[in-house]
């Protein structure tokens, strides 16, 4: 039976990220994680590294049997503690300029049958433990990125029709697709994909809107803006002047809200899937930039405990515009992976926020962000907001409305 995984466009991919995505830079090392099953994209990711000059590429590997296990025979103390060594250790290789790839991939609804208390006290320790590394990534100390492995289990999940096979095919061409690999030419169709967010951004720059306002089906919320807040699209500069792309794909144009100022209700308009637990329907009403009530027709317990994670869990550390016309909106794929849900709609991060989202940020110590309005915690979750019956307005100093989005489209 033919490969369901297209090798042409899975070497296409592992090109994209390395060049693209990390922009890797000759002599310099690569810190690479992914789960087991991803190892062809490791494999060809490794290859196109090292053809880039790489120095030392180190592949760190996950398997969803050994964290099954975990839950089924550790003792119960156990669900406290995480690697902090590993991630002390992907701190100093950052500090000493390696760059940062993930391949997301595995069972979303790997951990949906576990003991939630478990699951939620085994990350909050990993959220803790990896604050040092997640840091440097969210200052863009380094260059990183993101790219996705089309997991068996995965398709299984998105397209349960199907056969084992053909699902693990869609998954595969969707991802490509959603990716820009699907033809010849892919760099370049990302370069001039990354002008076009670039504009964007630059408009958004110009008009400087002291908030957003949106409306639409349960939403009636003002998102107001950090202090000098910058709007990033695309293409991110590190610190060291690297041009990097954080995550493949990305139709997303996005900026850092100020912690205390945001007011209102709002209703997501598609599922978050959480650390194996899908939480459907979330409906949440800020006030003075803090989530005072909260609810869920479905995982509305873990939820909570997202929420009781820190003091700046319940507060925004991220705000991005995507047009409801995307191409993987327009997909009508549920992917159940953020790194393509969040790029089908508008959407809100609930937790820490980046500091290259402020004129100056790669200057600015945590104290400063901080007197902006930027937000800090041990999570970052993004949750869609914006479908085809949303508008938004920016709200610009004097407090005049200017369109920014009219039913989900850029206006």
């Amino acid at each position: 039976m033919q490969d369901p995984i297209d090798p042409v466009k899975l070497d296409r991919l592992a090109e994209v990220a390395v060049r693209v995505g990390l922009n890797l830079q000759p002599g310099q090392d690569l810190v690479l994680t992914a789960p087991v099953g991803a190892l062809p994209l490791v494999r060809r990711i490794a290859e196109h590294a090292y053809k880039a000059g790489a120095g030392l590429v180190t592949p760190i590997l996950s398997d969803d049997q050994v964290t099954l296990a975990r839950y089924a025979q550790a003792r119960d103390d156990s669900f406290d503690a995480a690697a902090g060594w590993l991630f002390d250790g992907m701190a100093a290789a950052y500090d000493k300029g390696a760059a940062r790839l993930a391949i997301a991939g595995g069972d979303p609804m790997l951990l949906s049958e576990q003991d939630p208390d478990k699951v939620a006290r085994a990350n909050r320790a990993m959220a803790m433990a990896y604050s040092g590394a997640r840091d440097r990534i969210t200052r863009f100390a380094t260059n990183w990125t993101i790219v996705a492995w089309p997991d068996a289990a995965w398709a299984r999940l998105v397209s349960p029709e199907l056969s084992a096979h053909d699902a693990q095919r869609r998954l595969a061409e969707a991802i490509f697709a959603a990716s820009r690999v699907e033809d010849d030419g892919a760099v370049e169709n990302w370069l001039s994909h990354n002008a076009e967010l670039g504009r964007r951004s630059a408009w958004l720059d110009g008009q400087n809107f002291s908030a957003l306002q949106y409306s639409g089906p349960g939403t009636d919320l003002t998102i107001g803006l950090a202090d000098g807040h910058k709007w990033v699209a695309g293409a991110t500069q590190t610190t060291s002047g690297i041009l990097c792309n954080p995550n493949i794909p990305t139709e997303e144009v996005f900026t850092t809200p100020h912690r205390l100022r945001v007011s209102g209700t709002v209703c997501a308009t598609k599922p978050l899937s959480h650390q194996g637990t899908l939480i459907e329907n979330i409906a949440v009403r800020f006030e003075e930039g803090r989530i005072v009530e909260a609810k869920a027709t479905k995982g509305e317990a873990v939820l909570q405990k997202v929420l009781d994670t820190d003091e700046g869990a319940r507060r925004l550390g991220e705000v991005a515009l995507v047009p409801h016309g995307s191409p993987i909106s327009q997909s009508g794929m549920l992917f159940y992976n953020t790194l393509f849900d969040e790029n089908a709609a508008s959407h809100i991060a609930l937790g820490q926020c980046y500091s290259t989202c402020f004129h100056g940020g790669d200057k600015m110590d945590t104290d400063e962000v901080a007197r902006r309005g930027g937000n800090a915690s041990a999570i970052h979750i993004d949750w869609m907001i914006g479908s085809g019956q949303i508008d938004i307005d920016g709200i610009s100093q004097s407090g005049e409305r200017v369109p920014v989005m009219r039913k989900g489209e850029w206006a």
